[in-house]
């Protein structure tokens, strides 16, 4: 099973208030796709990532240039079109420390943003970022206005039946419950009985949860789960009662738990299970729209960004060393079409 990774001073100085006010910015998006202004002031061959995180990331830059033998790889009309259109599924209200507002009220920053920056300069293009729903991120790399999603997405074989991938990150999901209260998940699915669990809408942690609710359901037993539109209404809910616990990725509901430190409403990681199932570690990936030829100069960039240090670097300002992967893969084994 995957292990608990701590947030020790994620946000040095930060106060909870402060944080919910970055994330409400997002709200002021309600539509399916916004343009997420850029930072222009990195300087030629390097890239700054954590810039504006709120204390969430420790800012630091790195030099990184383009390998042509790489770019040398791209479609022919990406190379000439000069940028990597890279999609975010983060709206309406963000998910840090992967993707939100930083603390200029208008850019997007977070590690998923910093990485597809990395990968880019790698490959000498110029990064546009654009938000969407988690939904429409998909729609938008469907409809060729996304080169390339970078936005926590799980690797599974379902989605390979549309998408290519490129991977980068473990891919660990958990529970987050009150501090409080009883709830524990212990990798067994039977543990999930009589509880109420709220869950993302398209996500592939839904799927995992509604496959746990099918076998309950075979075996006489109930799990009630529930969805929300954003996260601010699931934590109103956790606060209140109305639900036992949050299944989302580890890194989203381990920053919120740093949050929580302190308030009236503390929480913590009640369990964690594999992206792609009790049997394999899961995966985070690079996505583009099948037979797209990205996924191996993708993959090729992030390689490059492994041996040459920045990736280390770049997952340990924002605190996720412990999800490193020892080298990107193209469309590794994911979430089996089973479940299991």
């Amino acid at each position: 099973m995957p292990t608990h990774i701590t947030r020790r001073a994620l946000l040095r100085g930060v106060t909870a208030a402060t944080a919910a006010a970055t994330l409400a910015t997002g709200l002021t998006a309600c539509g399916g796709e916004s343009d997420a202004a850029t930072s222009t002031q990195d300087s030629a061959g390097t890239v700054t990532v954590g810039r504006l995180s709120n204390g969430a990331a420790e800012e630091t830059t790195l030099k990184v240039s383009e390998v042509k033998s790489i770019s040398a790889k791209l479609p022919a009309g990406l190379r000439k079109s000069g940028r990597l259109v890279v999609g975010s599924g983060t709206l309406p209200s963000g998910a840090p420390p992967l993707g939100f507002v930083g603390s200029d009220q208008k850019t997007l920053t977070g590690s998923e943003i910093d990485l597809a920056r990395l990968v880019a300069a790698v490959l000498g293009l110029k990064p546009e970022v654009k938000r969407f729903t988690w939904e429409n991120l998909f729609v938008g790399i469907d409809s060729g206005k996304v080169d390339v999603g970078f936005s926590n997405i799980t690797d599974t074989e379902e989605r390979k039946r549309k998408y290519e991938f490129a991977s980068y990150r473990k891919d660990d999901l958990a529970f987050e419950a009150p501090k409080d209260s009883g709830f524990r998940f212990d990798g067994d699915y039977r543990t999930l009985a009589g509880t109420t669990v709220s869950v993302g809408a398209g996500t592939n942690q839904e799927r995992i949860l509604l496959e746990w609710k099918s076998r309950l359901e075979k075996e006489g037993k109930k799990l009630t789960v529930k969805y929300f539109q954003d996260n601010n209404s699931t934590y109103l809910a956790l606060n209140s009662g109305k639900i036992d616990a949050y299944f989302g990725p580890s890194p989203n509901l381990s920053y919120h738990v740093t949050q929580t430190s302190g308030t009236p409403h503390p929480t913590r990681i009640a369990g964690q299970f594999s992206g792609a199932g009790a049997s394999l570690q899961g995966l985070i990936a690079a996505t583009a729209k099948k037979d797209s030829g990205l996924a191996e100069p993708l993959a090729e960039a992030i390689n490059h960004l492994i041996d040459h240090g920045q990736y280390a670097r770049w997952l340990a300002a924002w605190n996720l060393s412990g999800e490193a992967v020892e080298k990107a893969e193209v469309n590794p084994p994911g979430l089996p079409l089973d479940n299991s």
